[in-house]
């Protein structure tokens, strides 16, 4: 195989001037240009929802993209969608109101291999800014793309490692610098790299990163990038880089757990993904001002505050009984709504949960994955070696210290969940939010802190759903597990 970095194409279409003339890098309120849209925090500020919800959307097209579960990301009327096609990771510009493709760029590159292979294309998303697109492949290959032609600006590989189960967190934009988490476990880094060159602005070094993604904290003025590692979660400066805060370390995996709940038995609690006695830290820490919520085994909120040269944290509280695993919850008017082996609302003031609920019958978060055969990679039964990984040999569970009491312990083993939750992803689309499992069921509930209450419910793809929906309009962009599809609200 050809060296990745110098391996590069660029195919443009009679359309491109069109998508030279008409491209715009400001963010107006119905893009969605990066991880979890423009804050980061899930929020569709521009969807319309409908007085009286139809019987069924209106599908207006549908294009074949290739392997994976990155969310695309949406600028203007522009949409950039990251996925694998047979040996290659491709970085596509579409036209969103027709779907025809405008540019393409693609690079020679190895998938996800060993368990993780059931997703072998791109996690991340990708983050548009200042007329640059910014997308982190699978195998840690950090690039920067024209976003009005496709062209190659910079591409970097310099750390030849990842984590366990490849790159999911997606890179972000701040202040001109693309900022990524990057590395494995011997050389994990939060690097920055000017947006416009490529060159390295500064790097934190410190454990692999996690799975969940980071995002932008400002306190009296200093910007904070707050992300996840295996270990702990950290703060740094997002002009210098430096280390402005850390939590107390706690491993990954855990240790063993207790016993699991009732039908549990697996390690910590049910044998559904991992229980009560794992955390993946898969899901993206939620910032709410100064406070920071962090979701994974159980739900907790700190407050970082500044003491004179320093930056501390105070726990506000700690909720126990609401795990997720392979999704972030959502913040919406002072509630915290996620998705577990059910739908949960969680009371973002002082933790308690305010109701949970079954999932509709019609709308699992089971049959998007061949659980039996992932669920205890996940549950750290079972680590995957993966030998075209170099400098990252596959993790040893370990003994990983007592792992506590063992969390809830779960429900015990309940299809996609038990207590560790599973997939899918919420939205925050204003007067509704937007439920999306990986069965590519679409619910559509009230936000309450009183109850669950359903106003829609449809079936938005024939194979598994993992990315986010993009809420726009009356338009809703669905990535399913190869092609992007267009449905619009009439």
């Amino acid at each position: 195989m050809k060296p990745r970095n110098e391996l590069s194409f660029i195919k443009l279409t009679p359309l491109y001037l069109a998508a030279a003339a008409l491209f715009c890098s400001l963010v107006d309120a119905a893009d969605w240009p990066q991880w979890r849209g423009p804050n980061r925090d899930a929020k569709a500020t521009d969807f319309k929802a409908p007085t009286v919800w139809p019987k069924a959307l209106t599908q207006k097209w549908k294009v074949t993209v290739g392997d994976g579960v990155a969310t695309p990301a949406l600028v203007g009327d522009k949409l950039y969608v990251f996925s694998r096609v047979e040996g290659d990771e491709v970085t596509r510009c579409l036209n969103a109101s027709d779907g025809k493709e405008l540019w393409q760029d693609k690079y020679e590159s190895l998938g996800a291999s060993g368990p993780a292979s059931q997703h072998s294309g791109p996690r991340s998303s990708p983050a548009v800014a200042n007329g640059k697109v910014v997308t982190l492949g699978v195998r840690g290959m950090l690039s920067c793309l024209d976003a009005a032609s496709g062209k190659k600006l910079w591409r970097k590989d310099d750390f030849h490692a990842y984590p366990s189960f490849f790159p999911s967190s997606s890179p972000m934009i701040v202040d001109g610098l693309a900022i990524a988490q990057l590395g494995g476990r011997d050389n994990g880094a939060i690097v920055a790299y000017d947006l416009a060159t490529g060159d390295e602005k500064w790097k934190w070094s410190g454990p692999s990163p996690a799975y969940g993604s980071p995002v932008l904290l400002i306190i009296g003025g200093t910007k904070l990038v707050v992300a996840s590692t295996d270990t702990k979660l950290v703060a740094v400066n997002a002009a210098d880089g430096k280390l402005a805060w850390e939590s107390v370390a706690t491993p990954q995996g855990g240790g063993p757990g207790g016993p699991g709940g009732p039908g549990g038995g697996g390690p910590g609690g049910g044998r559904g993904m991992g229980g009560g006695g794992q955390d993946r830290k898969a899901a993206t820490p939620i910032v709410d001002g100064e406070i920071i919520i962090t979701a994974g085994r159980g739900v907790k909120a700190v407050k970082l505050e500044k003491d004179k040269d320093k930056f501390v944290a105070r726990e506000l509280w700690s909720n126990p009984d609401k795990s997720v695993q392979f999704n972030t919850p959502v913040l919406k008017n002072g509630m915290l709504y996620g998705l577990s082996s059910d739908l949960f609302c969680i009371n973002a003031k002082d933790g308690k949960t305010a109701w949970s609920a079954p999932l509709p019958s019609n709308a699992p978060l089971r049959g998007a994955i061949d659980l039996p055969a992932f669920a205890p990679v996940f549950a750290g039964l079972q680590t995957p070696a993966d030998p075209a990984a170099p400098g990252n040999p596959g993790r040893p569970a370990g003994p990983g210290g007592p792992g506590g009491p063992g969390g809830p312990g779960g429900r015990g083993g309940r299809g996609g969940g038990g207590g560790g939750g599973g997939f899918g992803s919420i939205v925050d689309a204003g007067s509704v939010l937007l439920a999306l499992t990986p069965a590519s069921q679409l619910i559509v509930f009230e936000p309450s802190d009183k109850e669950f209450k359903q106003v829609a419910s449809y079936k938005v793809a024939e194979t598994p759903t993992h990315a986010h929906p993009i809420a726009s309009g009356n338009r809703l962009f669905i990535k399913d597990k190869d092609s992007v599809i267009l449905w619009t609200i009439e």
